[in-house]
């Protein structure tokens, strides 16, 4: 069962200036712990993220084995049908890998129920800040680094910027600073929410993550 919790937020300017404006998420949260979709959702993360390339050759695909090596009897030596036999050198491999594409299947409701339930556990570590997209125009990472300064954001964790446009600016400003990570609204995941201890929003992407994830 599913319980409807609202968590409002007041939105800093970029000078760390508390602004008037409320900015309100509703999220549904299953009434028990929902950590098990949370790590239903990171596993198929991870697993969508397996490349599954890996491939070896029977000996049916080994190049060469055509001729009988030598005949079946009066040799004295063990039968042979082909120098490509797996127990050969240069032979094929039994049971080797072959390529293979791994999914693990997850409802849509899931997913949505995993990302609002995680928002809701770290609600106490998010900021909002105002307008970031179109306030910063210059490409200057100094720029950035001193609006977090002014905000009090530490650099010196891992923070999550969702933003609802990655502006060319936004991008070039945050590219050099290790624990930043930039990331759309509307690719919001479970997996960088996770593993993020300071989460940015912008009011935009606020009502991204409202239209999107909580529809």
């Amino acid at each position: 069962m599913t319980v409807q919790k609202f968590v409002t937020y007041n939105s800093l300017d970029i000078n760390g200036q508390v602004q008037n404006d409320e900015h309100k998420l509703e999220l549904n949260v299953l009434d028990g712990s929902g950590n098990y979709l949370i790590h239903k959702d990171i596993l198929r993360h991870q697993i969508s993220q397996k490349q599954g390339t890996v491939s070896t050759k029977t000996r049916s695909e080994v190049r060469g084995g055509g001729r009988k090596p030598w005949r079946q009897k009066g040799t004295g030596r063990a039968r042979a049908g082909s120098n490509r036999s797996p127990l050969w050198k240069g032979g094929g491999v039994i049971f080797g890998p072959k390529p293979k594409s791994t999914t693990l299947k997850l409802n849509k409701k899931e997913r949505k129920l995993a990302l609002q339930t995680l928002l809701y556990n770290k609600r106490n570590i998010i900021s909002v800040l105002d307008n970031l997209e179109t306030v910063l125009e210059s490409s200057k990472t100094k720029t950035f680094s001193e609006i977090c300064k002014k905000c009090e954001i530490s650099l010196d964790q891992k923070v999550l910027l969702v933003v609802s446009e990655k502006t060319p600016a936004l991008k070039l400003s945050t590219r050099n600073i290790k624990n930043i990570e930039l990331i759309s609204a509307s690719n919001l995941n479970t997996f960088s929410l996770l593993k993020a201890k300071q989460i940015l929003l912008t009011p935009q992407a606020v009502k991204d993550i409202k239209e999107i994830y909580c529809g």
